[in-house]
C-alpha cells in the first residue's frame, strides 16, 4: 500500500442496514474504502482472495460459519490477514476466543464512530486495538491466573452453549447452525460433561454468571 493508497476495507456482518452505517462512516474519511460486503463467514471467505483487504471488519454472531471460525479460516488461508472484529458481545469470553483465533482487534458495536475508525488505522498498521472496558476486564481476569470452566469448550461447542443458554432447542440450534440435531445432541453431551450440568437451566446459569448472556 502506498502513501496515497486508501485503505482497502471487507465488511462482514449479516445485516445489510449495519453495512450501510459502516460503508458510510468509514467513506467520510476520505482514506478508507470499502472495497467488499459480506453477509456471512462463508461469503468472506471465498471473496477474499480476489479482494484482498487490508482490513476485515468481522461480525461474530451470524448464521453459518461464525465470525470466530471465519478468523480463523481466513487466517489459515493468509498469515497475513488482519481482522478487527465489531461485536454486540460485550463479556470477555467472546473477545478472548476472537484474539486466540488471530483477530488483531475488538471492538463493541457501541463504539464511538471515531473508535471505530481508529482502530482500523491501528488494525491496519498491525497493531492490537482493544475496546477500552473489555482490555480493562481481561486484563483482570488475567491478574486472577485461573482460566474459567468455559474456556474448556471448542468454538463450536462454545457457539452451541451460548444458544442452550438462551433457551434455544437442540432442533432450532442445528437450523440456524446447518446442523443435524444428532450433531447438536453430541455437541451438547460433550458440554455437559465438560461443564458438568445435568440440564440447560444450569447452563443458562453458568451463562449468565461468565457475563455471557443477562439474566
Amino acid at each position: 500500500m502506498t502513501a496515497t493508497a486508501k485503505i482497502r476495507v471487507m465488511l462482514v456482518d449479516d445485516h445489510a442496514v449495519v453495512r450501510v452505517g459502516f460503508r458510510m462512516l468509514l467513506s467520510a474519511t476520505g482514506d478508507i474504502e470499502v472495497v467488499a460486503e459480506a453477509e456471512s463467514g462463508e461469503v468472506a471467505y471465498q471473496r477474499y482472495a480476489e479482494v484482498r483487504p487490508n482490513v476485515v471488519i468481522m461480525d461474530l454472531s451470524m448464521p453459518g460459519m461464525g465470525g470466530i471460525d471465519a478468523v480463523r479460516h481466513l487466517l489459515a488461508k493468509d498469515k497475513a490477514a488482519r481482522v478487527l472484529v465489531l461485536s454486540a458481545h460485550e463479556d470477555t469470553a467472546h473477545p478472548r476466543r476472537a484474539l486466540q483465533a488471530g483477530a488483531l482487534g475488538y471492538l463493541s458495536k457501541r463504539t464511538a464512530p471515531e473508535e471505530l475508525i481508529e482502530a482500523v488505522y491501528a488494525v491496519t498498521a498491525g497493531r492490537r486495538y482493544l475496546d477500552v472496558e473489555i482490555a480493562r476486564q481481561l486484563a483482570m481476569q488475567g491478574l486472577g491466573g485461573v482460566a474459567g470452566s468455559v474456556e474448556a469448550l471448542t468454538e463450536r461447542e462454545f457457539s452451541i452453549f451460548l444458544q442452550l443458554a438462551r433457551g434455544q432447542s437442540v432442533r432450532h440450534i442445528a437450523e440456524i447452525m446447518n446442523l443435524s440435531p444428532n450433531t447438536v445432541g453430541t455437541h451438547l453431551y460433550n458440554i455437559k460433561q465438560k461443564l458438568g450440568v445435568g440440564n440447560q437451566a444450569e447452563l443458562t446459569l453458568i451463562a449468565v454468571r461468565n457475563g455471557l448472556i443477562e439474566a
